[in-house]
């Protein structure tokens, strides 16, 4: 009898998700294992470093790369309006608002999701500077409710010297959306980036955190008021930031980081209520960037299925998630047909376009991680693609191969990210560190002394660019370590930034792995 009692009786919950937890350790132990790893803390502590290299402005007094000095420190002056700061988004000196706001947003994210392993790593304090160096220019580029100032520079001028920072010659000209000449794209990426930062300094600095959503429902009401593409008001950033995607993105992205900062039900509706004609719920997309946000938003929207006050938006928060799972599964080749999966090197990275592919490969990345926590928090044990079920530790194993082949772990054996490891790209596209530091010569650098003497030098670079993620390989893995080879050597800030999160949790598991294991 008693024995008969004893088998019938249920395992306590906490006893299931002790199980749940020892097979989870048991995968990723296996990872650890069997794949290679590499020093994610200091790929981690190097990702951030490369955000001080790319400041502009007067530099604080604990900058820690050096071989940068103050720059740009007349910025705005033409137009009667503080525009010092920000950052230079890759190897030039423009300051480009979309794809700024779009690294901040990917940094405040990173905090968002893994903090704990951020902080647990020692650089959660310099994770929020990195943000708190480009919100702190949105504020000052935010000089009224409906008035954005978008650039400050422009890459035609820029392109013409080869200069350092510290040397500009070019143009500083700025330019600025507004009722007139609206950029919905830019105010709603803008808006995302101030409210996700908002979330970040919430417990911190209340007060930054207050000020910052402040601004962030300004931009997004002046974005949504005011309809159009940035770049058909602002014609000389065609060139370089087209908005392809159209603007309808943006709006869908800031509502979204407006609800999670605000938890405004309102916000909620915009994004329920425009899923439809927006695209939201119709784009099937296969990349996530500065430009394009589907399927950020689609993953946003299905983290919302985990709370019970949203099961009134089911069906359309499933619909979110539906196209949210088409992207994961491109990335993992899992879909049906060539046209509808991301392309695979032949070492196995994911492969989108030519021209700085590794901002795909991070973004992807983070996705799919993001993803993967996701699935195990909505008990849904699998996802469900055309080519078959994908657990959430084989999406781990996912984002663990991008990050690994990114770090050296790819047929080159060459680390993409600088600075990282004993090979690593030497002549990164960037003025700064292709020139003699400014604080050891302060001798002036002429617009074109540098493309003489500088630029077209076979020698290292002498400053190295230290947690830049250049462009990387083409679709063969075979890379070209010259500076005028800018398709492959020049790096952007908006490829590290979604990084940062990816590092810490690999980090942190890995040390878990090895505890365990002791």
């Amino acid at each position: 009898m008693e024995k008969t009692m004893m088998m019938k009786r249920k395992p306590s919950l906490s006893f299931l998700h002790h199980c749940c937890f020892l097979l989870s350790l048991f995968s990723i132990f296996a990872s650890f294992r069997c794949s290679p790893s590499h020093n994610y803390a200091d790929a981690l502590t190097k990702s951030l470093l490369y955000f001080e290299a790319q400041r502009s402005g007067r530099l604080p007094y604990n900058q820690r790369v050096t071989w940068r000095d103050n720059s740009g420190l007349t910025d705005g002056l033409e137009q009667g309006v503080d525009l010092v700061g920000g950052y230079y988004d890759a190897g030039d000196h423009v300051k480009f608002g979309l794809p700024m706001a779009f690294t901040v947003t990917m940094l405040s994210w990173s905090i968002i999701e893994y903090s704990e392993y951020i902080a647990g790593a020692g650089e959660l304090e310099h994770a929020m500077e990195a943000i708190k160096w480009g919100t702190d220019y949105f504020i000052k580029a935010h000089t009224s409710p409906n008035v954005l100032w978008a650039e400050v520079g422009d890459g035609y001028t820029d392109h013409y010297c080869w200069q350092r920072p510290e040397d500009m010659t070019t143009s500083r000209q700025a330019y600025k959306i507004d009722e007139n000449n609206p950029g919905s794209d830019l105010a709603g990426e803008t808006a995302a980036a101030m409210a996700a930062a908002s979330i970040v300094f919430k417990k911190t600095n209340p007060h930054y955190s207050h000020l910052l959503l402040h601004h962030a429902q300004q931009l997004f009401e002046f974005g949504d008021k005011y309809r159009g593409k940035y770049d058909e008001s602002i014609g000389v950033v065609k060139n370089y930031y087209t908005s392809v995607s159209g603007h309808e993105d943006e709006l869908l992205w800031a509502a979204m980081w407006l609800y999670k900062a605000t938890d405004n039900h309102q916000y909620l509706s915009y994004v329920i209520d425009n899923a439809d004609s927006f695209g939201g719920v119709g784009w099937s997309i296969t990349e996530f960037s500065w430009d394009v946000k589907f399927a950020g938003i689609q993953v946003l929207a299905s983290q919302l299925l985990i709370e019970e006050k949203h099961k009134k938006y089911k069906d359309v928060l499933e619909k979110y998630q539906s196209k949210a799972e088409y992207y994961i599964c491109s990335c993992l080749n899992k879909n049906n047909g060539t046209k509808h999966n991301v392309r695979f090197t032949p070492g196995g990275l994911l492969y989108v376009r030519q021209w700085n592919n590794m901002q795909y490969v991070s973004s992807g990345a983070f996705l799919v991680s993001v993803y993967s926590n996701l699935l195990q928090k909505l008990n849904q044990k699998n996802l469900k693609c055309h080519g078959g079920e994908v657990t959430p530790h084989e999406l781990f194993q996912f984002t663990k191969s991008q990050v690994d082949y990114i770090l050296g772990s790819n047929p080159l054996n060459m680390s993409y990210l600088v600075g990282f490891g004993p090979n690593f790209p030497k002549r990164v596209h960037h003025r700064g560190a292709s020139i003699v530091s400014y604080r050891e010569n302060k001798g002036f650098i002429g617009c074109t002394q540098g493309y003489d003497n500088w630029y077209g030098s076979t020698d290292p670079n002498p400053n190295i660019v230290v947690g830049a993620l250049v462009g990387g390989p083409d679709h063969n893995d075979e890379f070209t370590d010259k500076r005028g080879n800018y398709m492959q050597t020049e790096a952007c800030t908006y490829n590290t930034s979604p990084l940062v999160g990816i590092f810490a949790k690999l980090n942190y598991l890995e040390n878990m792995v090895l505890h365990a294991s002791y």
